[in-house]
């Protein structure tokens, strides 16, 4: 049986649904750009793409894909081509391809540039540096760029780890920013604006949602979870990328698998020359808030996986971007392998490891054998200046959910509080399952052929499962690019954790 009291606590009005509530107001009679994926939805499951088709005066002439493609599920860093989506028959112009910012023949004859996709929190997530660039290009060319907000799926409290150096700015340290910055994707577009940090402001629009505060993490807002991409398939995902993402990339070639080879990715670290339960102890000696290191031990597609897990009990705060070092250094000495030195001696480069760093004084830090709880502390000026430098572009403020009126330009709003809203109707979805697919009890599955009017999110609802169920049901399916004739699985019981 559906349950429905996570869609009865729901309190979070998406940009995308106060775009629809005002009656697009800011895009009537415009023709119209569109930067998204499957992960630009309303609570509904309805894609933007559909929703601004359908809009009366809103002419939708152009649509443009980030990394990992229109339909989310390309492999991070493989570059994509322009192509014409086959059910709208639209263009779709890559962003993560031979170009990485709009050219001036793809923005020609559109009015506005409309951003809808759910980022990470995580600096190196690139989907904040197109969306950069897109506004810079769109100052370069008299179009404006409209923001559908969206929620920080790690909140808006969290500030953590290194600034970006000069030096090291690139595709995925393109903001002057922490690792895990705390701004929704409106809030740092507004920041982005406001400090210059492209060569010219562009005429900024952002609709900010109503109901979201700064504490609230993904599972307190009661919306569905679409994977924005293929290693982030789950509303948790981005906080174990946040602490494991970077000591994935220095320990390539050793041995250390994190999460990616059972499906779980960024969630666990394994190896055969791991000793789990001397790193377990190791790490749980170290007394961090809100996250434990129990021993893992499982068997996946005939491969026996050993090491531990990373566990949150209290994801709001929880440490996130020191773990990556605390690993490392535990690694080193339960193991007596030094990892980076390994790497140094095989000549492996470290140009992506030190650009997702900002720096390259955190890898020579940790090769002149500083302790990661000093690298740690070394972060908190830069933090705390950020949190301060942000401060006159946040538009949800601490304490209690706030709404602010649609925001131009670069001028800070000042949010107003509301009244917290009555219980949300509409149909009835089950959150997202918390535990990974691999450790799930088995389902029975009905298999289903795509008709020519399908939809993800039509099937979605004629058969009661959540699209976030169907995604984890067909691995490796692209579930947002359907054919007809091609067949799905659909779970027969609810997409909800068994007892």
């Amino acid at each position: 049986m559906l349950g429905v009291s996570w869609a009865l606590a729901a309190q979070v009005q998406l940009g995308n649904e106060e775009l629809v509530t005002g009656g697009f107001k800011e895009l009537l009679g415009k023709r119209v750009g569109l930067i998204t994926n499957p992960s630009g939805i309303n609570r509904r499951g309805d894609l933007t793409i559909d929703v601004l088709r359908k809009a009366r005066g809103v002419r939708l002439v152009a649509l443009f894909a980030p990394e990992h493609g229109l339909y989310g599920h390309v492999a991070a860093g493989r570059l994509i081509e322009h192509r014409v989506d086959p059910p709208t028959g639209l263009p779709v112009y890559s962003l993560y391809g031979a170009t990485r910012k709009p050219t001036p023949a793809m923005l020609k004859g559109l009015d506005a540039l409309v951003y809808d996709l759910q980022d990470t929190g995580v600096r190196s997530y690139t989907f904040i540096s197109t969306m950069g660039l897109a506004m810079e290009a769109c100052a370069e060319a008299g179009i404006e760029f409209v923001v559908l907000d969206r929620p920080n799926p790690l909140g808006g409290e969290r500030v953590e780890g290194p600034m970006v150096e000069q030096a090291f700015r690139s595709f995925i340290s393109q903001w002057d920013v922490p690792y895990l910055y705390g701004l929704t994707c409106g809030e740092l577009a507004r920041m982005i604006n406001g400090e210059g940090w492209i060569k010219k402001p562009c005429r900024l629009t952002v609709i900010p949602m109503k109901g979201w505060h700064r504490s609230a993490v993904w599972s307190k807002t009661g919306l569905p979870w679409v994977p924005p991409s293929p290693n982030i398939p789950r509303p948790e995902s981005p906080l174990y990328n946040a602490s494991t993402g970077l000591f994935g990339e220095l320990v390539g070639g050793s041995g250390v698998n994190i999460g990616n080879a059972i499906r779980r990715p960024f969630e666990c670290v394994s190896a055969s020359w791991l000793d789990p339960a001397r790193l377990s102890h190791h790490l749980s000696s170290l007394g961090l808030t809100g996250v434990s290191f129990p021993i893992l031990n499982v068997n996946f597609e005939g491969r026996r996986y050993k090491g531990i897990e990373i566990r949150f009990s209290d994801p709001a705060h929880a440490p996130a971007v020191a773990i990556n070092f605390y690993l490392l250094e535990a690694v080193r000495r339960t193991t007596g392998r030094d990892l980076l030195a390994e790497a140094t001696r095989e000549g492996r480069n470290f140009s992506l490891f030190d650009k997702a760093n900002g720096s390259d004084s955190i890898r020579k830090a940790m090769q002149a054998g500083r302790p990661a709880a000093d690298i740690v502390k070394s972060w908190k000026r830069g933090e705390d200046a950020f949190r301060q430098r942000r401060e006159r572009y946040l538009l949800y403020r601490d304490g209690q959910p706030t709404t602010v009126q649609n925001t131009t330009a670069t001028a800070p709003a000042t949010p107003a509080p509301i009244k917290k809203p009555a219980s949300l109707t509409g149909p009835a979805t089950l959150p997202p399952s918390a535990t990974p697919p691999s450790l799930l009890p088995s389902r029975d599955f009905r298999v289903v052929t795509v008709s020519k009017k399908d939809t993800p999110t039509k099937i979605a609802r004629d058969f009661g499962a959540s699209l976030n169920a169907i995604v984890e049901a067909n691995p490796g399916t692209n579930v947002f690019g359907l054919r007809v004739g091609q067949k799905l699985r659909i779970p027969r019981d609810p997409p909800a954790a068994q007892p």
